[in-house]
């Protein structure tokens, strides 16, 4: 990646990150206002109108929509990382109880073993010589 592509991107996330406050808003519907009362005189319904449409809403909206995206996205962040703790947290459970099985199944053969050894000495002492 060459040096001005590296210079837009970071200019990009920085603007994006300064449009996307709620303060940002408040000071996009101050200046969307301050131009109000010369659309409201001039009577012409299509002034008024695009004045609604395209400074007002498309001014203060784009911030407040760019503020609900970052506070859903920070929800499903949250979320994603409690799964993944969570996720985790079963995992290492099931590997304990991996460790576990592993250790009684061992402990099983063992006793297996001694119990077949018994069966065989008790087989000897019972055949006749």
């Amino acid at each position: 990646m060459n040096a001005l592509s590296i210079f837009n991107k970071k200019l990009a996330a920085r603007i994006t990150s300064m449009v996307s406050t709620m303060w940002c808003a408040y000071i996009f519907a101050v200046i969307a206002l301050i131009s109000l009362p010369g659309a409201i005189k001039s009577g012409n319904t299509i002034v008024i109108v695009s004045w609604v449409a395209q400074t007002f809403l498309q001014l203060v909206l784009l911030s407040i929509i760019m503020v609900g995206q970052n506070v859903q996205s920070e929800s499903v962040e949250q979320k994603i990382n409690e799964t993944h703790a969570a996720s985790l947290g079963e995992f290492e459970l099931a590997k304990e109880a991996r460790a576990i099985a592993n250790q009684e199944l061992q402990e099983l053969k063992n006793i297996s073993a001694e119990v077949h050894q018994l069966l065989r000495d008790l087989e000897k002492k019972i055949q006749p010589s």
